[in-house]
């Protein structure tokens, strides 16, 4: 007899593992936060560390004595009052602007729109120079009429105002006009078919929506305003205890090697911190 072969046994194809494709993936997901993370460490902390080490390493007693001195007293209330009207204009040119393209459509209002980013593209300089061509005294296209009327501009604080407003301008309509948008008409609408007017609609319906993004905005526009340095340059003549920002008492003396410069930066760093923080910890959960 012959023997019979033994019976042949066809295994299954082995499926392929499932646990690859979520390492991979987690792989991936790891490696882009420690880029991002080594990205802003790198632009940001690394300068912040800076400036925070060599404030600490000159001790408690020039740190008082650079934030207190006569200069950096009155440099605070320039930038205070320039901050404070420019934040102000902008405030209200914002929430105008982001009703009026977010409610309303009109010819140029694609163009509105691009013109509101135009700061952002345009450096400081530039614009500081712009506002001289316009506003000076002797090559102004208003300077002399101005002069003549006892308005003075350049080298002063609507000046200075000015200048800052125009770096800080899209950065309320930028956070109001999303929500806006999101939000629609519908409620503006019901209300004005209730018979409400145009300023109870605005107090009632369109602030209590826009009130965190509004604040944010504002919040950064602050941040802004404290830190220009170059279009504020440019049109407030960087006269000593008259029209001088605190930026510029910290160039001021940066480039002169005098002792306060790391010190009055604090200050500015600090404050801009504690206002974002502080916005971002009462913002309701909802809203962030």
């Amino acid at each position: 007899m012959t023997d019979t072969p033994p019976p042949v046994v066809i295994e299954p194809p082995s499926r392929p593992t499932r646990t690859a494709a979520p390492r991979k993936r987690r792989l991936v997901k790891y490696l882009l936060r420690a880029v991002a993370v080594g990205y802003v460490a790198v632009l940001v902390a690394m300068p912040l560390v800076v400036v925070v080490w060599r404030t600490i390493d000159q001790g408690a007693s020039t740190f008082w004595d650079a934030i207190s001195a006569p200069d950096a007293v009155h440099a605070y209330q320039v930038t205070a009052e320039v901050a404070g009207l420019a934040v102000l204009i902008n405030t209200v040119f914002g929430v105008g602007v982001a009703l009026l393209l977010a409610r309303y459509r009109f010819p140029g209002r694609s163009l509105l729109n691009v013109l509101i980013d135009v700061p952002i593209s345009i450096s400081p300089i530039i614009v500081g120079l712009a506002l001289v061509l316009v506003f000076g005294w002797t090559t102004g296209w208003f300077g002399s009429e101005l002069q003549n009327a006892g308005i003075e501009v350049i080298f002063s604080t609507p000046g200075m105002v000015l200048a800052t407003a125009f770096v800080c301008l899209p950065l309320v309509v930028r956070e109001v006009l999303p929500v806006l948008e999101e939000e629609g008409i519908e409620q503006d609408q019901a209300a004005r078919s209730l018979g409400a007017n145009a300023l109870q609609r605005l107090v009632r319906i369109t602030l209590p929506t826009i009130k965190w993004a509004l604040a944010y905005g504002v919040v950064l526009s602050i941040a802004r305003a404290l830190g220009e340095f170059g279009a504020v340059r440019v049109v407030s003549g960087d006269v000593t205890g008259q029209t001088q920002t605190l930026t510029l008492v910290v160039d001021q003396r940066a480039e002169q090697f005098e002792p306060g410069a790391y010190q009055l930066s604090m200050v500015l760093i600090a404050v801009s911190a504690i206002c974002i923080v502080v916005i971002s910890l009462i913002r309701p959960r909802g809203e962030r």
